[in-house]
């Protein structure tokens, strides 16, 4: 598992030059799930109903197989497939890039549209804003007090603060660790703690 990833902070729409009277409008998308990326589709199809084509590629988390591109109709190869080879190119991931064709009566050929549609996907995620991804977990600690001390030290030892802490019948610690470091660090805290301590793990993200 790599410890960051790179993606895009927010949504984008670019339209470069016209292209023998065509139009290529590309929209920009960060995602986290399907679910997103269909409503993503369904507002561009409704908002931009009089296109011609929605081709669309994405890619989502840092396997290698969870992606899809989409021609919708232009010539296979043509449209969604240099999409995701400029989304690639950028090391992207969690991204969706749809691009709508208006067409303006000139053939362009396969080799022109896939000009068009990389170039339209190339130009807005030049212009989109590329964050750093660092895969955090968010963790939760509940000891007793005489186990202050010892958990205080791992804290330290990992330079680490809580985001929360709680004082009840015992302490309730929470904060934030890289994913990277969560398994040493959970296994420091039982250690220390003589596997007192009780331990919730929860993955997240964090740019």
């Amino acid at each position: 598992m790599t410890d960051s990833y790179r993606t895009i902070k927010e949504s984008l729409e670019h339209e470069p030059d016209k292209i023998k009277g065509s139009r290529h409008i590309a929209n920009v998308f960060p995602v986290k799930s399907i679910d997103e990326i269909e409503s993503h589709l369904a507002a561009v199809r409704a908002r931009m109903a009089d296109a011609n084509h929605h081709a669309y590629a994405w890619r989502l988390g840092r396997g290698e197989n969870d992606f899809r591109y989409s021609d919708d109709g232009e010539p296979s190869g043509s449209a969604g497939r240099p999409m995701l080879k400029h989304i690639d190119g950028q090391g992207l991931t969690d991204v969706l890039v749809i691009v709508s064709r208006y067409f303006g009566g000139t053939k362009l050929g396969t080799g022109g549209l896939v000009r068009a549609y990389g170039g339209a996907t190339q130009e807005a995620l030049e212009l989109a804003d590329i964050v750093e991804v660092i895969p955090h977990a968010t963790i939760r600690i509940q000891h007793a007090y005489e186990d202050s001390g010892a958990v205080a030290a791992v804290l330290n030892a990992f330079d680490l603060q809580p985001t929360k802490s709680d004082y009840g019948t015992q302490v309730d610690v929470e904060l934030s660790v890289p994913q990277a470091q969560a398994e040493q660090f959970e296994r420091a805290v039982r250690d220390a703690t003589a596997a007192r301590a009780r331990i919730d793990v929860e993955a997240s993200d964090r740019a």
